[in-house]
């Protein structure tokens, strides 16, 4: 996927909600660290809460490639649209950095 790219997706209203959900919870979290650094709490605690969040943000982003290779990259092969496959392969080789 291009950077510049336009592309949209038009979602289900369901999985919309559940995505702007996680994230919300996400978005708590990370205030909720800030508000440790702030309120000067100890290291580890500020550390656990980080994992916490970070591992949070990798299961919003596996369900949402998951989705996306399900329909998204599906669909475009199917199509012929061989250039999904390539930023398939870059969207995962910024995963894995």
């Amino acid at each position: 996927m291009n950077e510049t790219s336009p592309k949209t997706k038009n979602r289900p209203e369901e999985e919309a909600k559940r995505l702007i959900n996680r994230l919300s919870r996400i978005e708590g979290q990370i205030r909720g660290i800030r508000g440790m650094v702030e309120r000067s709490a100890y290291c580890t605690d500020i550390l656990a809460q980080t994992a916490a969040a970070n591992a949070a943000l990798n299961a919003f982003s596996r369900e949402l490639l998951a989705k996306h290779i399900r329909t998204c990259v599906a669909s475009d092969i199917r199509a012929g649209k061989d250039e999904t496959i390539e930023d398939l392969i870059a969207i995962l080789q910024k995963f894995m950095k």
